[in-house]
């Protein structure tokens, strides 16, 4: 005789809810994980650092006179232009590379937090922009000065000035790579991002002259515009006409567009499907 043996269910296995240091861990992986990375990294530091030898070579009036800071030698608008374009593109990459190839719905399965996913993004995108942001500011003022020391002519990291450009340009980096982030939450178009990143970044403070008081407002409030006035190492001069951003001012700058671009990137990915 044979008994049958009753088989009980299995209980279903409690999986523990995902924290905070895993999304970080793995938008590291994600990030890492791309050949293309390292390669852009490494060619816009490498790009960066070379246009601040190449303006402090070419600058034929560096060894006149006393030894000054000269901001725009060791920090040539050329180079850092570029490390905006390649930043805040890196930056919309991240999140509109997901969209594109449906990525984003099998994030969104496992993490329904969506809010979450979007701030572990920004956060490496900030850590990662940051330090090539910083590779690229103090290698441009490395080398600058080491040009100038043959001419008598290079300052050390003390002099007045110096420190602020160097934070400026450093900070330069993850500013625009969030900021690409957000629009790019917010577009979900990689062309479309990209284009509205170039125009509002680079593009947009060079139609509002500082010649009047409310164009100057509006320029004033740009990214790059803040960036010119920081590492600007010399006061207005009071017998201009024209208005001239303050120094608090710009670091306001710095600080309010990354925070709203990805405060309304959250908002909006918490309310729309992908």
């Amino acid at each position: 005789m044979t008994t049958l043996a009753s088989v009980s269910p299995a209980a279903p296995v409690a999986v523990p809810p995902v924290r905070f240091r895993d999304l970080l861990a793995s938008e590291w992986i994600k990030t890492r994980s791309l050949r293309s990375t390292p390669w852009t990294i490494g060619l816009t530091v490498l790009f960066v650092v070379g246009s601040a030898a190449v303006a402090t070579l070419a600058d034929e009036a560096a060894d006149s006179g006393p030894a000054e800071f000269l901001p725009f030698d060791a920090y040539p608008a050329a180079g850092y232009w570029t490390l905006m374009l390649v930043a805040s593109s890196m930056g919309a990459l991240t999140i509109v590379s997901e969209y594109s190839s449906g990525l984003i719905r099998t994030a969104t399965v496992a993490v329904p937090a969506r809010g979450s996913v979007v701030l572990a993004k920004a956060a490496v995108t900030a850590a990662l922009w940051a330090a090539v942001g910083t590779a690229a500011s103090t290698g441009s003022f490395l080398v600058s000065q080491a040009i100038l020391d043959g001419r008598h002519a290079g300052v050390p990291i003390t002099h007045p000035g110096v420190f602020r450009a160097l934070a400026a340009s450093a900070l330069l980096a993850p500013v625009c790579a969030l900021v690409g982030l957000g629009l790019g939450v917010l577009l979900r178009h990689a062309a479309g991002t990209m284009v509205t990143s170039v125009f509002t970044l680079l593009m947009l403070p060079t139609m509002f002259s500082e010649s009047n008081r409310w164009s100057a407002g509006i320029n004033h409030a740009m990214v790059s515009a803040a960036w010119k006035r920081l590492v600007q190492a010399w006061g207005p001069d009071p017998g201009s006409l024209s208005y001239t951003a303050t120094v608090p001012g710009s670091w306001n700058v710095y600080t309010l567009w990354p925070l709203i671009t990805v405060a309304l990137a959250v908002l909006v990915v918490r309310r729309r499907d992908v």
